[in-house]
């Protein structure tokens, strides 16, 4: 891939990250999950690992987790969703780590600040997209989220990252 392609190539990927924490952002999460394959993961591991499914993680969600977890935000049976914080997220550091027929791996840093009951709080993460080409962009393949403090002390999230 020459820089030409190289550098398209990140503009559409950063697009498609910009677009997908808008849409956390406005809690848009029937419209995520339309992002996502059926068989992708969306991870939040507590350490960094070979294989996050034989370690304990925060999160680790096939497509049937996320619906779920979606519905408890939506129906307010989750105490940590009542009422649901209001977020803003910078997502930059953009870096293409691999391309390989129809995959893209990508990294990047996310900041996201919460606002609930008149209290804002700053996390900080380490993102890696797995993301599988479409005709007209990409779908999300696996989001693994590495927060900086994941080992120490986490409060409830009422939301995603």
């Amino acid at each position: 891939m020459n820089n030409i392609e190289q550098d398209n190539l990140l503009w559409w990927v950063t697009q498609f990250i910009w677009n997908e924490a808008a849409i956390l952002d406005a809690r848009e999460y029937e419209t995520w999950l339309d992002l996502w394959q059926p068989e992708g993961l969306y991870i939040i591991p507590i350490e960094e690992a070979e294989n996050y499914a034989e370690v304990l993680n925060l999160c680790y969600d096939d497509d049937k987790m996320r619906r779920d977890r979606i519905k408890r935000f939506q129906e307010g049976f989750s105490i940590s969703s009542a009422p649901p914080a209001t977020t803003v997220r910078t997502v930059s550091r953009f870096v293409i780590d691999s391309v390989d027929d129809d995959t893209v791996v990508v990294s990047c840093a996310q900041h996201l600040v919460e606002d609930k009951f008149g209290r804002q709080r700053l996390w900080a993460a380490n993102v890696r997209y797995t993301l599988t080409t479409t005709d007209s962009s990409f779908m999300l393949q696996k989001k693994v989220v590495r927060l900086l403090n994941s080992d120490g002390v986490l409060n409830s999230f009422s939301y995603l990252f």
